[in-house]
This record gives structure tokens, sequence and C-alpha cells, in this order.
């Protein structure tokens, strides 16, 4: 067993006596562990510490962080999260992702098709109102019916401000909050490196340290064709952070299933996590075999290998800590000690048989969807819905498809991104064929989508004919409501149609039979672990603004310690010592302006805070609320962070501010963005 596994298995076994541990947790804004921070650290932060650091966040709707880092609406967060729109904005002549991209003069910065940026405004506790909905005696489905119609009525009501209003689950329905984002739909692209450097040393070296990475990428958020004046912006540290330095995270961490039950667990290690990682592996064969065909496809399919490649390291850590026996024994240990405290096991009992249920419909749950359609289909089933749900009153329609959520659809749908009709082809026939393999040739959704054709001529024949890839055409269907959409003979649209009424059944089961269940048993659950610990734990992850902390640290690893600290010095040494041999080539730039580098600059640093999937961009804080790095990754012992916490060797990995600036000034001339950081 692991040093990980041996020092996590012994922190677990006390989970129900003892609170949160060392550094653990992803806090919400309106309840950090200040208690923690004065006593350990000696730190008390103000409530304008907090606005500040809060105001300046962003999140990214496609998945990741970010932050404002000067007056002027400039944002940073990671090559890798603002990969689409870079990709988007390259082609055959102009590869931005290959060669890299800088806006030298504001007239130059480039806007990102069907981008949405979202900064945490407020938020408000609605737990009580969410609760009175509910009428005495309500069964789990009334009950989780009444909650929606009440939640769609105040996003409603919060969204007419022009705002984005969410409201967002906490303790797995412990706590309801709405939170109210201003948000940006006109971001541009500033700049960005190659994306060699910024994924240097590529997936060998993913989710590992030391690092050598310049995983960065620039964007300006825009109002009224003008740069945004963002209310809050992080100062730039010319210092940067030091060794053992208190540091702090402010992101978007995507999920975590810390307060879940061992039933539930057991779900994720039995069922999800084991096609999630057959999918991944044929699916990046597929694209490897796409990319191989040429310069151009490759490009093309770029940015799905690269999120695959990751998903596919990340899920393997996750199943690797879901089948460890000592760690898992000692999580389902501290879960009976709750269990005993609460007095009541019917909220775990009921769990377990609810996912039971989910378990025994696991292939309809995963496969009648739209979900790892490619886009053409994708925007299909969005204008099938939108049309339909748009008839409906709001609080009877899918929540995504509310008042409040409109605007978002919208941006979606008519996003001018581009698609190609022979990777889009690829990506439908492999979906349908992947269905057809796992369900059967006599489940419906195999009869309703095929109809006895192979997936490869289906898929062609929706491709080559579909209008949908003129934003034209699919603005047209949106404004000519169903009639126009039913009496299409578009055959995406057609396909879209085939497949929205089985989601909707299988949506039906999923909702009324597990989560409304799971829901309401999480409720009692968290009262009872509230009686117990009171608000001294941090809520599961939910992709909304969270607070980590922990200190710039070195790490056991391999019968040594691995310093908390790389420089410009690693990254050459990294390449010589493989001979420039791929994935350690360096880009041109970086060869032709080596003398001209302090190599002793600091270019990647750990720290033990408490990060997952979606922190990605995330910056790095010290306690005078100044930039001193940005997330793009954690070491491979952090994967188990999704399930249980330490800070033994499980480690986030920043893009050092220093190393930042070194970069824009003597590799790419970037005097002008270099300046706008440095500028007090």
């Amino acid at each position: 067993m692991s040093t990980l596994h041996r020092t996590l298995a012994l922190c677990l076994v006390s989970l129900a006596a003892v609170a949160a541990r060392a550094d653990e947790g992803m806090w919400t804004f309106d309840n950090p562990p200040r208690e923690r921070w004065k006593q350990v650290y000696g730190f008390e932060p103000t409530k304008a510490w907090l606005d500040k650091v809060r105001l300046a966040s962003v999140r990214f709707m496609d998945g990741g962080s970010g932050s404002f880092v000067s007056p002027d609406g400039l944002m940073l967060t990671n090559h890798h999260v603002g990969f689409q729109c870079i990709q988007n904005l390259s082609n055959e002549t102009s590869d931005y992702v290959a060669n890299g991209f800088y806006a030298a003069s504001r007239d130059k910065e480039m806007p990102c098709p069907g981008y949405e940026v979202n900064v945490l405004t407020a938020m408000e506790d609605v737990t009580a109102r969410l609760q009175a909905a509910v009428k005495p005696g309500s069964d789990d489905k009334a009950a989780r019916d009444a909650r929606t119609s009440e939640s769609t009525r105040l996003q409603n009501e919060c969204a007419k401000g022009g705002l984005r209003c969410d409201i967002v689950t906490l303790y797995q329905g412990g706590e309801y909050h709405l939170y109210r984002y201003k948000k940006y739909t006109d971001v541009r692209l500033v700049f960005a490196p190659e994306e060699q450097i910024a994924f240097f040393g590529g997936d060998p070296d993913n989710f590992t340290f030391p690092r050598h990475d310049v995983d960065i990428a620039f964007f300006r958020a825009y109002e009224n064709g003008k740069p945004a004046q963002s209310a809050a912006y992080l100062p730039w540290s010319l210092a940067g952070a030091k060794q053992d330095e208190l540091v702090f995270v402010s992101g978007n961490p995507g999920s975590t299933s810390r307060l879940r039950t061992m039933a539930e667990l057991h779900g994720l290690r039995d069922y999800a996590v084991p096609v999630s990682l057959r999918f991944l592996e044929r699916r990046l064969k597929l694209l490897n075999a796409y990319a191989g065909r040429g310069a151009e496809q490759g490009r093309r399919a770029r940015s799905l290998m690269r999120n695959y490649e990751n998903a596919q390291k990340a899920y393997v850590g996750r199943l690797k800590a879901l089948q460890d026996q000592q760690a898992m024994g000692a999580k389902a240990d501290a879960e009976q000690q709750l269990r005993g405290k609460a007095g009541d096991a019917s909220p775990w009992d009921a769990i377990a048989a609810a996912q039971k249920k989910s378990n025994d419909r696991f292939l309809d749950v995963r496969y009648v969807t739209f979900n790892r359609a490619p886009q053409l289909l994708v925007l299909a089933s969005q204008i099938v819905r939108y049309t339909a749900e748009t008839r409906k009153p709001n609080e009877q329609r899918l929540p995504e498809y509310a008042d409040a959520a409109l605007p978002a659809v919208t941006n979606s749908v008519l996003s001018k991104a581009p698609l190609y009709d022979d990777f889009e082809e690829l990506l439908l026939a492999d979906w349908l064929a992947e269905a057809q393999e796992a369900l059967g040739p006599n489940h419906p959704f195999v009869k309703a989508t095929l109809g006895g054709r192979a997936p490869a001529d289906v898929a062609k024949q929706a491709v080559a004919n579909t209008k949908l890839k003129d934003v034209a055409a699919r603005k047209g269907l949106l404004e000519g409501g169903p009639a126009a959409v039913q009496s299409s003979v578009d055959p995406m649209l057609v396909l879209a149609r085939a497949i929205d009424p089985l989601n909707r059944e299988v949506r039906r089961f999923y909702e009324d039979e597990v989560d409304a269940v799971i829901l309401r048993a999480h409720e009692k659950i968290a009262q009872a672990r509230w009686k117990v610990f009171g608000k001294t734990i941090h809520p599961d992850a939910t992709f909304t603004l969270r607070l980590s902390y922990g200190t710039v640290k070195s790490f056991p690893a391999e019968g040594t310690q691995v310093a908390p600290f790389t420089t410009f010095h690693g990254l050459y040494d990294r390449w010589a010592s493989w001979g420039g041999k791929e994935p350690w080539n360096l880009p041109k730039r970086y060869l032709d302006n080596k003398a001209a580098l302090n190599l002793e600059t600091p270019l990647n640093f750990v720290s033990t805070a408490d990060i997952i999937g979606g922190n990605s961009g995330s910056p790095t804080i010290n306690r005078a609320g100044e930039f001193v790095g940005i997330i793009f990754d954690g070491n491979i012992e952090s994967l188990a962070l999704d399930f249980y916490y330490s800070e033994e060797v499980a480690r986030a990995v920043s893009v050092d501010s220093r190393g930042i600036l070194e970069a824009l000034r003597k590799v790419y001339g970037a005097t002008g963005l270099a300046d706008e950081l440095a500028r007090r």
C-alpha cells in the first residue's frame, strides 16, 4: 500500500469524530474556516479582502476558472481552459494553437464564439423558502417537484435584472443558495502561448511534478464594445510565492464525492468510472486514427484528444482510490460511526435502495442521452427542446430551459464556432455504434436512431444533409417554434426528435426514483452531520466559487524529497535530457531566446491547497490578495482528492507569477501585456 493511502486511512478512521483536517476544504465564501486561519496561520481576512477575491474571480462556463488581473477586464486562465476559443479562431492557414497568438493592441483582440464568463456578485441562503414549498407528508418526488418549481421562480425573479442566477445545492441537499452572477458574453482572446509550452511534457508529464509548463491564456471581457471595468482585480505579485508561505486558491471546483455514502461510491466504482474509462479508451483510439490522416485532421481533433487524455488519467486515479480497500474501509467505518450517532439508519438505506435502481438501469442512463454526442446533434437537441420547453409555463420546464437559463442556451445554439463535416460524421457514427454495442440491436434507442441501418450510414446521411451548420438556419428554427422544428425533414433534427422522448423517459426515471430519493435522504444526513460537527465541514464541490488554502510545500516521492519550485533551468534541462524529442520539444521562440532569460526564475510550484477538476485557471493568492500563480494541474496523488484529502503528498501545481512575466517579456516580446500586469 502506498504512503498516501496509509495516511488517508488513518485520517479517515477519525472522520466521524473530527471535522476538517489540516488544510482540507473547498469553502464557500460565506463560511470560510476563519478560526483555523487565525489559530494556525495568524491570518484574519477582512470582509473587504474576501469580497475583492470573490469579485476578481471568474468562471469560464465551458469548464474552468480564472481571474481579473487588471482593472480593464483582462482575465487570466489556463491555455487548456481557453483551448476551445483558441482552436475555434484557428484555421488551416493560422494555427494559433500550434503557433501562439498575441494581440499587441486592443483592436487586434479576437472575439471567442459562444463564450460566457461569470462573476459571483451575491449569495443568498434560500433553504427555508425551498423547504417551505414542500407540503407536509409529500413523497420524495412531490418534494423534489415542489423545490424545482420554487427554484425556477426564484431564478426567474432574479434573472430579470440581466444576471445569471443559479440555485446551488450544498451538502447534497442540506442547504440551497441563490447565486447571482454578472455575465460577460463578449470575451476576446489577448494572448496564448504555443500549446507545446503550455502542455510541455504532454500526457507523460500530466498529473506529475516537477513540471515546466507555461499553461496560461489571457482574455479580455468587453461591455458595450469597450473593455469591461471589473469590480475588482488581483494585483500582480512581482515577488511571487515563497516556500512554506500560506496561499489561497479561488476557483470553481467541478465536483467531489467526499460526503457521498458508501452505496454511491460503490456505484461509481462498479459502474460509472469503469464505463467512462472504456469510453475514453475507445474514443482516443478513434481520434488518434483520425489525427493520423493529416495535419488539418490533427488540428481539428486536438481539443477532444487533450480533454480525453486528461480525463483518462484522472479516471484511472479515481478508480484506484475507489478500489483501495484500506482507504475505503476507513470511509465505511466513518459512515457507520455517523449512522450510530444519528440514531436513524433509514436515510442511508434509502440511498442504497435508490442506488440499486440506478445500477440496474445504468446502461439506459448512460446511453439514452445527448451526452458525449457530437456538436451538430447537441445543437439539434437544444433546438428541439428550446422550442418545446419555451411553450410551457416557466415552472414546468426542464430547469435548463427556464427563462433564467435561456440566454445561455441561445448563446450556445447561435455560436459561430466552426464545424467540420468529416469530424462530425466520425464522432456521430462512433457514438451510435457504441450505444448499439452496449444496448443491443433491439433496444428502443437503437431502433429509433438506426432503424436497422448501419451507424456509419446514418451519420453520413445526417451530417451531409443537415442545414444546422448554418447559424442563420439555427436562428430561424428557434424563431419558427415547434411547428418549424416538428415539420422539418432535416436529418439531424429528425434524429434529435427520435431521441428526445426516450431520453425524457430515462430522465424521469432517474430524477423521480433515484435523484429525488437520494436528495431527500442526504438532507437528513446533513442534519445529522451538523449535529455532530456543526458547520465545520465544507460542502462537496459543485462548479461554484470556493476558497481553498494551503502552504507552498515540498513532498516525499520515490525515496526522496521533491522541491516545491521548478525554474527555467529545469525546463531546458528536461528538453536537453530528452534530446528535444516530443513531447519534450520546445517551441522555436524558447530556443532562440534562451540567452535572454534569467534561468533561475521560478516557473512552476506546488502547494497543499485542496483542488479538483474545475480549479484549472484558478488564481493562487497570497495574504495581501496578490496574484502569485495560476493552478493548472495536480500531482498524481491529488486524484484521490475527489474522495478524501491528505496534505502528505497530494499537491496543487501552479505557474509562478514571476515565470509568466519573464516569458512574456523575454520570449514573446509582449511588453504591453506585461506592463498592464505590472501596473499597480
